[in-house]
């Protein structure tokens, strides 16, 4: 969320960031409208709140000296002035929820150095590493969801039966590479991030706090009963983990990291491709997350990239590294680097890390501070997908298909694997 106090400070330059993601700017006009009326509707209670306290004051010394009647006269001015301060009083909260509720639906600003752009296809590639576009051989251009059938390690059909459509189920040696993917994401960062296991399902301040709602209630899986959300992803707990706390800034960045079952009701999905494993409703992931000052952000962006992409470096995938422009950002974020992994049997580019930085968008949403020298401020939050599992998945499945058939299993995997070097047709009940 927005720092309201900067809609009287900054509005022209917040107006142009807003625009640079192609959001019609008004909307902040809106919201320096409401914090305007608020704060006059303060201003004008405080007066009466004085006033009322002046009078009050003035009362007592009128019953002492045998003043009644003036004594009774300010009375009556004081509950006249009560009944006025009341709804002055409800005339700033109502300012003050609307004006909360605007910017909760408010993205945040781009970073300066973001690109600028419509879309997807203006995002900017940085690198590509290990993808050479004519080395692909015939047995790799089959796409995860035939392989994981011939093999016996995806099983769709049944998953649909138990679940419905894109709930994906792997089986065998499959199920086994989902929970080697994670474990080694894990081993990977163990040294530099408290691992958590958080809840897989929060409350709905939870989920307001990193900017999934209200905006994205569409996309999510809601318990009526209970009134509680399953996650979209581990960056919802782990960024509430200190909500409504002041931390210290000596113990700044503090860096955390889950590995979570993800659920996502993709409502936007509607005619785009579904099939295998590019896009489903429940996955584990592995979540990288920091908390920290704003002179650390850039460092720790540049860090939690780096920490995601060597995951695709130790499985020996093929990959892109994306910058996204402010057409294609997240709303609570200030800038993204997209980690991509190529699948040759999709011919497709899959979306497998977005690492964000958010300013203190989050941590404003959160209540998030730190103390320093200078007093409290609020933290800047990043986070990013140490590894999420289906695209990696399938990628890795049709990069290291084999002419046989079979799938070779990286190096890096092995000792999660059981010993597996390569995974060969299951048999099946």
């Amino acid at each position: 969320m927005l720092d309201p106090r900067r809609l009287r400070t900054e509005l022209d330059a917040l107006k142009a960031g807003i625009a640079r993601r192609g959001v019609d700017p008004s909307v902040l006009d809106e919201a320096a409208e409401l914090d305007r009326r608020q704060r006059d509707a303060a201003g004008k209670r405080d007066e009466l709140r004085n006033r009322i306290n002046v009078l009050s004051k003035e009362v007592g010394e009128a019953y002492r000296s045998g003043d009644k009647a003036s004594a009774e006269a300010k009375k009556e001015e004081s509950r006249a002035l009560g009944e006025e301060e009341a709804k002055v009083e409800a005339a700033a909260k109502t300012a003050q929820e609307e004006l909360r509720a605007l910017l909760l639906r408010v993205p945040n600003i781009p970073a300066d150095e973001c690109p600028d752009g419509a879309g997807p296809e203006d995002n900017v590639v940085l690198r590509v590493e290990n993808h050479h576009p004519d080395s692909y051989e015939q047995h790799q251009r089959v796409p995860h969801w035939d392989v994981g059938a011939e093999l016996g390690i995806l099983d769709l059909e049944r998953a649909a039966k138990l679940s419905g459509s894109m709930f994906p189920m792997y089986r065998g040696a499959g199920a086994a590479l989902v929970r080697a993917l994670c474990q080694l994401a894990l081993d990977r960062n163990a040294d530099a991030f408290e691992e958590i296991r958080p809840p897989t399902l929060v409350r709905t301040e939870t989920m307001v706090s990193t900017g999934h709602l209200p905006k994205f209630a569409d996309d999510a899986y809601h318990i009526d009963r209970d009134d509680l959300w399953a996650i979209p992803t581990a960056e919802v707990p782990l960024t509430s983990l200190h909500r409504d706390e002041i931390l210290d800034e000596a113990d700044l960045p503090i860096r955390l990291t889950a590995h979570t079952s993800c659920f996502r009701r993709e409502a936007g999905s509607a005619g785009r491709d579904t099939r295998g494993l590019l896009r489903v409703h429940e996955f584990d992931k592995v979540e990288i997350l920091a908390y920290c000052t704003p002179d650390q952000a850039q460092g720790l962006h540049e860090e939690l990239t780096a920490s995601a992409e060597a995951s695709l470096e130790a499985l020996g995938l093929a990959y892109r590294v994306v910058d996204l422009c402010t057409g294609d950002l997240g709303d609570a974020s200030r800038r993204t680097f997209d980690l991509e992994v190529y699948a040759p049997g999709c011919d497709m580019w899959l979306e497998a890390s977005s690492v964000s930085w958010f300013g203190d968008y989050q941590a404003r949403r959160a209540n998030i501070r730190y103390r320093g020298a200078e007093g409290t401020a609020m933290v800047h939050t990043l986070n990013g997908s140490a590894l999420a599992t289906p695209r990696v998945w399938a990628a890795l499945v049709e990069q290291n298909r084999q002419s046989d058939g079979s799938v070779r299993v990286p190096d890096s995997l092995k000792p999660y694997m059981r010993g597996l070097d390569v995974i060969v047709p299951a048999s099946r009940c």
